[in-house]
């Protein structure tokens, strides 16, 4: 469904229970003893019941991959640091950075109406395009409702196990505008794949160019992201790759990403997404006032959370106070992950383990197993001296 873990996951139990365990002393730490934290922390992750886990940490230029478990249940082989996987809601934020480097271009501007780009689009059943902007797209206070909330949405995939069905972005958008918006643009936050279908739209119209192709020509080629690709319809992960599954033990790794597309149909690694991650954050990929325009946040309801523009901030907890940190993260068929980086720039954490079930989720239940080396994991990182 692609929600985000820090306000999906926590919203039905198990990181909000997790993030508030006793903080990581902060005592000096030893050369290596990062890695080791890590490594425990991506141990406990396998104990708890995930198949396998894959991550990347750096502190300063010190870097470090680690990887537990399997990647695969039926050939037991072995989960290795650089094993692709689908990155999900990740997706968002190359997304957003296309968008804020055409505003940086002057081709659009955050606050241009949706109707302006797409005529006609966002309209019917309340909905209005002319009344959303273009931020409100990306910071999901555009109040438009998203079809993959519904379990409804899903049978073609859950019930018939039809998992190269093809369900074209627009299809998306058409069965949002046939339900009314959850709330008056500006006036609340709701997370919705649809906006970010949406944002793709406007990147075509702005450009004239496939989406997808602009975020390879303008982040993965640039940033020399080798293992990094933007399916739009295939439903393999090409290469050396974690297997995704649901909490059934159900293989889910081939699905048709169609439906997801610039909402989340990203395939990467650990490294590849610390890269990206790094690029974006310490300016790189943006101007300047672009890159404040990234890092505004709105409150998430009672979530801790503050969402910018495909970016998340929170707070990890650690002995000697609490540490900001900058978040993308994503969750879909089979996958699990999260991009952590503090706000000097200074530490960074990726990790991926490959369960989660969208059955669950849309019937409102955990969809992974409830595990506290999340936050063990985002400690070892960012709470070591």
């Amino acid at each position: 469904m692609q929600r985000p873990l820090w306000t999906s996951v926590v919203s039905v139990g198990t990181l909000v229970v997790t993030l508030t365990v006793p903080p990581l002393p902060a005592g000096a730490a030893r050369p290596g003893a990062e890695r080791q934290r890590l490594t425990a922390a991506l141990d406990q992750l396998v104990a708890d019941g995930f198949p396998g886990a894959v991550a990347y940490g750096r502190v300063d230029r010190r870097r470090w991959q680690v990887a537990a478990g399997v990647a695969d249940r039926a050939t037991g082989a072995g989960a290795r640091p650089d094993d692709r996987f689908r990155i999900a809601s990740n997706t968002k934020a190359f997304v957003s950075t296309v968008l804020l480097q055409l505003v940086g271009e002057s081709r659009l501007t955050l606050d241009d109406p949706v109707e302006r780009w797409l005529p006609g689009v966002v309209r019917g059943n309340e909905n209005d395009g002319s009344t959303i902007t273009v931020r409100q797209l990306l910071n999901h206070t555009s109040g438009i409702w998203d079809p993959t909330g519904e379990r409804s949405f899903w049978a073609p995939y859950l019930d018939d196990h039809d998992w190269d069905r093809v369900i074209p972005p627009r299809a998306v958008i058409a069965a949002a505008m046939a339900h009314r918006p959850d709330f008056a643009p500006g006036t609340s936050w709701g997370y919705s794949n649809t906006n970010y279908l949406l944002a793709g739209l406007v990147i075509e119209a702005v450009t004239g160019r496939d989406a997808a192709g602009e975020v390879r020509r303008r982040i993965i080629g640039p940033l020399g992201l080798s293992q990094t690709s933007f399916p739009v319809t295939d439903p393999e992960i090409h290469g050396r790759h974690l297997h995704g599954y649901d909490l059934t033990g159900r293989d889910v790794t081939r699905f048709s990403p169609s439906y997801d597309w610039t909402a989340g149909a990203m395939i990467s690694t650990a490294a590849d997404l610390a890269r990206f991650h790094r690029a974006l954050f310490d300016g790189r990929l943006l101007a300047p006032a672009q890159q404040r325009e990234l890092e505004t946040v709105v409150p998430t309801g009672d979530s801790p959370v503050r969402y910018g523009l495909g970016v998340q901030r929170l707070e990890v907890p650690c002995e000697s106070g609490e540490t900001p940190v900058w978040v993308t993260d994503g969750g879909g068929p089979g996958f699990t992950s999260i991009a952590a980086t503090s706000l000097d720039d200074s530490r960074q954490l990726v990790l991926a383990v490959n369960v989660y079930d969208i059955d669950r989720d849309v019937r409102g239940q955990l969809p992974v197993p409830a595990s506290a080396g999340f936050p063990a994991a985002l400690q070892s990182v960012f709470c070591a001296n």
